[in-house]
């Protein structure tokens, strides 16, 4: 009978207080791991802010002091030292020197005809900004052209139209190796079709590079029909 009139006496506020003590025994708890927590925190915080001014900073300043001596060689003309320069600075520095040295270095070695050595710089060179990386991606094409591998070719150049963002002085030449390449496999109908997508597209293009477009979809479209 007590039982049952202390329960009866009980209001809203004792019952708050009891909830309230649960959540501060669960707290003192759980103290230990908020604990380790916080440390948790603060030792990722130093080691981001070790990366950042211990080590980050004194690489991009190393890698764009070496990159700037690459640049000095090519521009008096060494360019054979400027090569081994840029690949030094690729092969052993990221951030944004170590990615366009890459490019650099591929550029030298193709104009070399090392169309495999330039294989591999470009593949280490990332390609996203649309004029630039578009064309780093057209002489990727060029490469396996020379190397007499047209299907990945064909890739690099429509790798190079999507990164060219309908650049109307830069697309149409990707799809005009394209279509280059599509006709040495002899795939005329692809090679016609990619003609008439740059007429219809960049309907300025063939005159400002003085290209007869129209006269290469109708030698195309003659060579498919007899095919």
């Amino acid at each position: 009978m007590a039982k049952q009139n202390e329960n009866e006496t009980r209001t809203p506020i004792d019952d708050l207080n009891d909830s309230l003590s649960t959540i501060e025994q669960k707290v003192q708890n759980n103290q230990k791991i908020i604990v380790w927590a916080s440390v948790t925190v603060a030792v990722v915080v130093c080691l981001i802010l070790i990366y950042v001014y211990a080590i980050r900073r004194p690489g991009i300043s190393a890698a764009n002091d070496a990159i700037g001596q690459a640049d000095m060689s090519l521009a008096i003309g060494n360019d054979s030292i400027a090569l081994t320069q840029y690949q030094q600075v690729a092969d052993n520095y990221g951030y944004d020197a170590g990615n366009r040295a890459a490019l650099n270095a591929a550029i030298i070695l193709y104009r070399d005809g090392k169309y495999e050595e330039a294989l591999n710089y470009l593949k280490k060179y990332s390609a996203t900004e649309s004029i630039i990386g578009a064309s780093s991606k057209s002489l990727e094409g060029d490469c396996y052209v020379n190397l007499q591998q047209y299907d990945k070719a064909i890739g690099c150049y429509r790798d190079a139209v999507k990164l060219s963002d309908d650049n109307p002085y830069y697309t149409p030449v990707f799809m005009m190796k394209e279509a280059t390449v599509e006709r040495e496999l002899k795939n005329y109908e692809a090679e016609a079709k990619l003609y008439q997508q740059i007429a219809d597209k960049y309907p300025n293009f063939g005159n400002g590079m003085n290209v007869n477009i129209e006269k290469y979809i109708k030698r195309a479209e003659a060579q498919a029909q007899s095919k």
